[in-house]
C-alpha cells in the first residue's frame, strides 16, 4: 500500500505538471488574483470582515495569506487592485505548491483508509491511480482555486472517526467546515456512526469538540466584526439559481427546445439565471438537497454502522449537497474525487465510471466554453452541462442503492415453501 500510495503521488504530480501546458493553459478563469488581494491586505495589517469584505469563512483565510508570505513586492491596501486575471508569479507559484501539497496529502489519507477498508492492492491502485490523475480529468480549474485544503480536512476528519480516533475526526471536521461549509453534511453520519458504536456520552464530547473548533475559529471575527462575519454568511445563503446547477441547466435547455425565456445576471461571484420561475426553482432546489441529505442519513441510520457503510453515506452526502443545491460551480467536482473513490464493493465501478464520466464534461465546457454557455447559451455546452448534473445524479442513487439486498430477499421468496391451499 506505501508503494502503490508513492507512485500515485508521483503520477499526480505529473498530472499536476502537465495541465500547466497545451490547451490546458489556455482560456483560464481563476480566482488567485481574488486571493492574493486578500492575502496582500492581511500581511499589511488589514483586518478581514472589519476593514475589508470577504466571502469566504475564516478557516479559508491562510491559504490566502501563506502564499503571500515573503512577497516583496505584496501589493499596498492603497493601492491593491491587480487585474482580474493578473496574479504575481511568486504568488501563483506559492499557491500552487500548498494546493499539491494538499493533494497529496489526500492521496495518504485515502491510502489509510483504503488499509482500513481491507481494500486489496488491486482496488487500492485503481482508486489511487484516478485520483492521482484527477487534475487531468478535471482540468486547471484545480489550480487556482483553494478547495483541495478543505477536501483534504475534511477526509483526514473521515478517515480519523474511521480508524477510531473520533475525538480528534470530529475536531478536524469542525476546522474543515470553518474553511468551506460543505463539510458540516459529514457531521450527521459521525454522529450516527458513534451513536450505534459509542457511548451517548461520547457522543456528547464529540460534538462538543466540533463546537468548540468551529466556535474558535469563529469567535475572534465575531468579537471585531460581527457584522462582517454575519454579511458573509447572509451572501452565501442568499445566493440565486447559478447557471450551472440542475435547474438552471434544465431551464437552459428548456430554452432551446421549447424558446423557454432565461437570461442572466451576474452577481455573488458567479452567474446566475434569471428569469419566470427561477427563484421557485432555487427553492425547490434547496428542498431536494435537504430531503435528499436527510434520506441518505436515514439509510445510514437504519442500517448496520460498518467502514464500508460509512465511506458510502459520506460520499453521498457531500454528492448530494453538491447535485441538488442551488449553486454548482466547477470547483465543486473536486470536493467529490476522494470521498467517491473511496467506495468499495460491486458498486465501485459503477460510482467510479460516473465520476470520471462528470469530470470529463465539465471540462468539455469550463473554462473553454464557459463564457458561450453563460451569456449566449450555446446549444453544445448547455447540453454538456445537464448531462455532468444527470450524471451527479446518477452517483448518488448508485451509492445508495442496495440491489443486493433486494436480489437477497427475491432468492428467499422464491426458495419459501409453496402452501397448498386448505
Amino acid at each position: 500500500m506505501l508503494l502503490i500510495a508513492c507512485l500515485a503521488g508521483m503520477l499526480f504530480l505529473a498530472s499536476w505538471a502537465v495541465i500547466h501546458h497545451g490547451f490546458y493553459n489556455k482560456h483560464h478563469i481563476i480566482d488567485t488574483p481574488l486571493y492574493q488581494r486578500y492575502g496582500d491586505w492581511m500581511l499589511h495589517g488589514s483586518v478581514p470582515y472589519k476593514d475589508f469584505s470577504i466571502e469566504y469563512p475564516p478557516g479559508a483565510l491562510p491559504a490566502f495569506v501563506v502564499p503571500a508570505i515573503g512577497n516583496s513586492e505584496s501589493a499596498n491596501p492603497a493601492n491593491p487592485t491587480p487585474g482580474p486575471y493578473n496574479v504575481r508569479a511568486d504568488y501563483r507559484r506559492n499557491f500552487e505548491f500548498l494546493m499539491a501539497v494538499c493533494g497529496l496529502a489526500s492521496i495518504a489519507l485515502v491510502a489509510v483508509a483504503l488499509r482500513r477498508l481491507s481494500a486489496s492492492n488491486g482496488q487500492a491502485a485503481a482508486a489511487l491511480s484516478l485520483l492521482a490523475l484527477s487534475p487531468l480529468m478535471l482540468g486547471p480549474v484545480i489550480l487556482s482555486r483553494f478547495d483541495l485544503w478543505p477536501v483534504m480536512l475534511a477526509l483526514a476528519g473521515l478517515v480519523a472517526i474511521l480508524a477510531g480516533r473520533e475525538w480528534l475526526g470530529f475536531g478536524v471536521l469542525g476546522l474543515a467546515t470553518a474553511v468551506k461549509i460543505f463539510p458540516a453534511v459529514l457531521l450527521p453520519v459521525g454522529c450516527i456512526w458513534l451513536w450505534k458504536r459509542a457511548s451517548r456520552r461520547e457522543l456528547a464530547a464529540c460534538l462538543g469538540i466540533f463546537i468548540a473548533v468551529l466556535a474558535a475559529c469563529f469567535a475572534p471575527f465575531v468579537i471585531v466584526a460581527p457584522h462582517g462575519v454575519l454579511h458573509s454568511i447572509s451572501i452565501q445563503l442568499s445566493r440565486p439559481l447559478q447557471i450551472e446547477s440542475l435547474g438552471a441547466a434544465a431551464l437552459v435547455n428548456l430554452h432551446h427546445l421549447a424558446g423557454l425565456g432565461v437570461t442572466t445576471v451576474s452577481g455573488s461571484g458567479s452567474q446566475n439565471l434569471a428569469g419566470s420561475g427561477t427563484g421557485l426553482i432555487a427553492a425547490l432546489q434547496t428542498a431536494f438537497q435537504a430531503a435528499a441529505l436527510l434520506g441518505t442519513w436515514i439509510w445510514f441510520a437504519r442500517g448496520e454502522a460498518n467502514g464500508e457503510r460509512l465511506i458510502r453515506a459520506s460520499a453521498a452526502s457531500v454528492v448530494a449537497f453538491v447535485a441538488f443545491g442551488k449553486v454548482l460551480s466547477p470547483q465543486f467536482m473536486i470536493w467529490l474525487i476522494p470521498f467517491v473513490l473511496l467506495v468499495r464493493g460491486k458498486r465501485s465501478f459503477a460510482t467510479s465510471t460516473l465520476l470520471v464520466t462528470s469530470l470529463v464534461l465539465t471540462q468539455l465546457w469550463f473554462p473553454y466554453r464557459y463564457w458561450d454557455y453563460a451569456l449566449h447559451f450555446d446549444a453544445l455546452p448547455s447540453a454538456f452541462v445537464l448531462l455532468r448534473d444527470i450524471v451527479l445524479i446518477g452517483i448518488f442513487a448508485t451509492l445508495l442503492a442496495d440491489p443486493l439486498r433486494r436480489e437477497q430477499a427475491l432468492h428467499a421468496v422464491q426458495a419459501a415453501p409453496i402452501q397448498s391451499p386448505s
